[in-house]
C-alpha cells in the first residue's frame, strides 16, 4: 500500500514500459519520475531522438554545441547518440545507367570517387581513395556491372589513358574539364594573338559539333603553324627547344581529345551528358554541409559522407 501523498501518473517507463510511475522531484529543471515496477528513475519531458538529432546535425547544419544547448545536455551525450545512428538505406538501383564519374578531395590523401546515374541522379557507388587512378575507376565500373546494371555510357574527366579501358562503352570527356586544361596552359588572359584565338575557340566547344570544331581547329593551326614551330637556342650549349611549349601543349590536348569530346552527339538517343557538372554540384553541396562541422575525426567524417551519398541514392 503506497502513501496517500504520492501522486501517480500514467507515464510509460522507458525501461519496462509500465505505466505505474510516480513523480520523484526535479533534476536540471525537469520533472523526475520513478517506476513502481522496476524502481528505476527517469526524467520526464521529451526524450532525445537519435534519428532526429542526426537529421538536424546533417541537414540542418547544427553543430554539437548547438544541439547540446538546445536539448540541455553535454557535448559527449550528443556525440554518443549521433555515433549510435545506423546509416543504412534501401536502394533500388536502375537497370541501365549513363554514368557520370569523378573524384573530389577533402585534403591530402583523402579523395572521394563517385559514380552517379545521370537520369535518376542516384549515387550508384562510391569509394574512398588516396589518389585518383584509372584502375580505381575500372574497379568501380566493374562493380556496377556485377550488380547487373547495364552501362550505356560513361562521362568522365580527362585522365590520360582512361578511355582506353572502356573500348566497348561510349565515353564522353567532360567539355568543362577540357576548357580547364586549356586554361591551365594559356591562363585566363593570354597575351599573344595565337593563344587568345585558341582560348576563344575552346570556349565555343559546347556550341559546336565535331566537324565544325575540327574545321576551326585546323584553320587555327594552319594560320599559326610557323609560330608554333619557333625554337629557342641556348648559345652556350647549342641546345634548342620549342619557344611556345605551353601553347603547343594546349593545341595537342584539343587535337588528342577531339575524338571523345563529342560522343554525346554521336549517340543522341542515349541522352549522354557532355559535362560532369551534375556531379560537381553534388560535391559542392557536400562540402558546404561538411564545412559546418570542423574538426571531425576520419571515422565521423566518413559516416557523414556515407549518409549524404546514400540519402541521394534513395529513389
Amino acid at each position: 500500500m503506497f502513501a496517500r501523498n504520492q501522486r501517480y501518473e500514467s507515464k510509460n517507463c522507458p525501461f519496462c514500459s509500465d505505466k505505474h510511475t510516480k513523480r520523484n522531484g526535479r533534476k536540471l529543471g525537469k520533472q523526475q519520475y520513478q517506476c513502481l515496477s522496476c524502481k528505476r528513475q527517469f526524467l520526464g519531458g521529451t526524450r532525445l531522438n537519435n534519428q532526429m538529432l542526426w537529421t538536424e546535425y546533417t541537414q540542418g547544419k547544427q553543430t554539437y554545441k548547438q544541439l547540446a544547448d538546445k536539448y540541455h545536455c553535454s557535448l559527449k551525450t550528443i556525440q554518443r547518440r549521433l555515433d549510435k545512428v545506423s546509416i543504412e538505406y534501401q536502394i533500388k538501383r536502375p537497370k541501365r545507367a549513363n554514368i557520370i564519374m569523378d573524384t573530389t578531395y577533402f585534403g591530402r590523401g583523402f579523395g572521394l570517387m563517385v559514380f552517379m546515374d545521370n537520369a535518376t541522379r542516384m549515387v550508384l557507388h562510391y569509394a574512398i581513395v588516396s589518389h585518383e587512378t584509372n584502375s580505381a575507376y575500372k574497379q568501380g565500373i566493374d562493380y556496377l556491372k556485377v550488380l547487373g546494371i547495364d552501362i550505356q555510357s560513361i562521362t568522365c574527366g580527362g585522365r590520360r589513358g582512361l578511355r582506353t579501358l572502356f573500348t566497348s562503352t561510349p565515353c564522353q570527356m567532360c567539355q568543362f574539364h577540357q576548357i580547364q586544361i586549356v586554361t591551365r596552359y594559356l591562363t585566363r588572359r593570354p597575351k599573344n594573338i595565337a593563344s587568345i584565338e585558341l582560348r576563344q575557340l575552346t570556349l565555343t566547344l559546347t556550341q559546336l559539333d565535331k566537324a565544325a570544331f575540327i574545321k576551326c581547329l585546323d584553320h587555327w593551326y594552319l594560320t599559326y603553324e610557323a609560330y608554333l614551330s619557333e625554337r629557342s637556342t641556348n648559345e652556350d650549349t647549342g641546345r634548342t627547344w620549342y619557344t611556345h611549349k605551353r601553347l603547343r601543349s594546349a593545341y595537342r590536348s584539343l587535337r588528342t581529345n577531339s575524338d571523345w569530346l563529342f560522343t554525346y552527339q554521336e549517340y543522341e538517343h542515349l541522352d549522354i551528358p557532355n559535362t560532369t557538372n551534375t556531379l560537381e554540384g553534388l560535391f559542392s553541396k557536400l562540402k558546404r554541409q561538411l564545412h559546418s562541422h570542423h574538426g571531425l575525426n576520419e571515422h565521423r567524417k566518413l559516416r557523414f559522407i556515407k549518409d549524404f551519398l546514400l540519402s541521394k541514392s534513395r529513389k
